[in-house]
């Protein structure tokens, strides 16, 4: 007699789950302290030269020559750097010019950019594609320096301030992220204002610009920092040294090894280190964009991503 038996009932076939991939996993105790460990190291690398620049130039004479040259202990400290630097003279001629230059520069750059990206964003505005290739273009071709200051030369802008603003004025990144930005903004939103009476001009201050703080931000933290760490056009189209921006003096005092119009006296009769000078210079330029990049800095994620990744 033959026994049967049953078999058991086959499970039915399942997929492995993937695993996952290492970096979303939990991290573990000794990844966490080694990736605190490595960005301590980071920070330090970046803070340690800014620590030693700002205590030199709050440094006396005496403390600098102890010290052999850099100072890294604060000791004797004094801003007699700082008040020979602000009482008058290049320098002081140099910051304002550099200020102006950033303030009227970045609102004429941001006010073309705006308009530029709006109309651009708008798929029924004229000849849009074609000037967006156009756009496009030129960030892949460049006419090349000469015929830039040719073009700069033949306008009667040499020796001028708008030779600093003009051949920097635009950049078609910057349109481009503008362009993104507007374009995820509702277009019912858009429609409905026109339902009631709106034109183009009011639609974008009133509705695209509250609506796009973040990304204006950003863009304008960028064209600013543009404009005041800019050295190149300075030196290429200015012949006059009464009209050379803060770079330019800091290139002089850093780099050339030369003095500051007013403080030659100060430094010869010992009562200022040339070192300090060249180091209070360098914070005078670092200084703003230190201040202002933690208030912009909340509004990078989402002023860069959201129109890059959804335009």
């Amino acid at each position: 007699m033959t026994t049967v038996v049953d078999k058991p009932a086959s499970k039915p076939f399942r997929w492995a789950a993937p695993e996952r991939p290492a970096w979303e996993e939990e991290p573990s105790k000794a990844g966490l302290a080694s990736k605190g460990l490595v960005l301590t190291f980071a920070c330090l690398a970046v803070l340690f030269p800014l620590w030693i620049v700002i205590v030199t130039s709050l440094s006396s004479r005496k403390a600098i020559d102890e010290a052999g040259g850099l100072v890294i202990v604060p000791k004797d400290l004094t801003f007699i750097a700082y008040k020979e630097l602000l009482s008058g003279g290049q320098v002081t001629r140099a910051t304002v010019i550099s200020i102006l230059i950033t303030l009227v520069g970045t609102l004429f750059s941001m006010t073309v950019s705006v308009l530029c990206a709006y109309g651009l964003s708008r798929s029924g505005s004229l000849a849009h594609r074609w000037i967006l290739m156009t756009l496009l273009a030129t960030m892949f071709f460049s006419a090349g320096l000469i015929p830039t200051y040719l073009l700069v030369q033949s306008l009667g802008l040499t020796d001028t301030y708008l030779a600093l603003i003009l051949p920097s004025a635009i950049s078609v990144f910057n349109i481009l992220v503008l362009r993104g930005f507007f374009t995820e903004i509702s277009p019912e939103l858009i429609d409905s204002a026109r339902i009631d009476g709106a034109g183009d001009f009011r639609i974008l201050w009133t509705i695209v610009m509250p609506l796009s703080r973040a990304v204006l931000a950003v863009i304008t933290l960028f064209y600013a920092v543009g404009y005041w760490s800019a050295w190149f056009n300075a030196s290429l189209y200015l012949n006059d040294q009464d009209k050379m921006p803060l770079q330019n003096v800091m290139i002089q005092l850093v780099q050339r090894q030369q003095q500051p119009v007013g403080l030659g006296q100060a430094i010869r009769t010992g009562q200022l280190s040339g070192l300090a000078i060249q180091m209070a210079v360098m914070v005078m330029a670092l200084l703003p964009v230190a201040v202002l990049s933690p208030f912009v800095q909340r509004h990078f994620k989402k002023g860069m991503l959201t129109g890059a990744i959804k335009g």
